[in-house]
């Protein structure tokens, strides 16, 4: 595997290949993978989260083969804003679980099987990143969006919602492909989600021991002061989103 490899497209499975968008940050660490899905031997493909309006990365896709549906993992930008541009380019409906993101189609449901380009793609709603995330799962492979990442931990909006979606990716069979929205793709997709569900109770211990020594009240940023005291600051801020989520849950409990 060689990642990243910009304006290359690189098959990962008999099914899926990707091509990384030229957009680097401590948000999308090396860029926002695009995945083009097909069955062996079909004549068009779908194409997972084109990325930003980025038209020499979203013209590579769209020349990549015949293109029958794009779908979205969700919302954020870095993933879906460059599908209007693409569906107009290659006369294609969009999908998203979001009706607001769709284009001349139904938002996708939750445990739906979509039957397109040979595939038959089983719709995971895997909430948490945000309300609107889905994975897509076709055989032995899951397309994880920024539920669970190549490399590292995803932001969250509710953690409830989110320990729920790494129960259901945690139990997926043994050596079950993952192929994430940003970073590499992960040789056992339930074991990673077995290790980011340890990851966030330690977490949450941690959030539990500083609002002990801070105080039931204590803000998100005073949290992250203390539990992130060794990190790098310019994570302060996204850490910040997460912490929320976390003093959210702890204070329903």
């Amino acid at each position: 595997m060689t990642h990243p490899a910009y304006g290359v497209l690189r098959q990962v499975s008999p099914t899926a290949s990707v091509l990384l968008e030229n957009n680097p940050s401590s948000m999308t660490l090396e860029g926002t993978n695009s995945w083009v899905l097909r069955a062996p031997g079909a004549s068009s493909c779908v194409i997972v989260d084109p990325g930003y309006d980025d038209r020499e990365h979203l013209s590579l896709l769209a020349a990549s083969a015949p293109v029958e549906l794009i779908l979205l993992t969700h919302h954020h930008p870095d993933h879906a804003d460059g599908a209007p541009w693409l569906a107009s380019e290659v006369s294609a409906p969009v999908r998203a679980f979001d009706a607001s993101l769709c284009i001349g189609a139904e938002a996708l449901a939750a445990d739906e099987v979509v039957s397109v380009a040979g595939l038959e793609i089983g719709v995971l709603h895997t909430p948490g990143h945000t309300a609107d995330s889905v994975s897509f799962r076709i055989g032995g492979e899951v397309l994880t969006g920024d539920t669970i990442l190549g490399r590292g931990t995803t932001v969250l909006d509710d953690l409830g919602a989110y320990l729920g979606s790494l129960r259901v990716l945690a139990s997926v069979p043994p050596g079950t492909l993952g192929l994430p929205g940003h970073g590499p793709e992960l040789a056992d997709l339930g074991a990673t989600a077995r290790e980011y569900l340890a990851h966030r109770e330690q977490r949450l211990d941690q959030v539990r021991a500083a609002l002990r020594e801070l105080g039931p009240d204590a803000t998100p940023r005073q949290v992250v002061e203390l539990v992130y005291a060794d990190v790098d600051r310019a994570l302060w801020v996204p850490a910040e989103h997460s912490v929320r989520a976390q003093l959210d849950y702890l204070r329903t409990l």
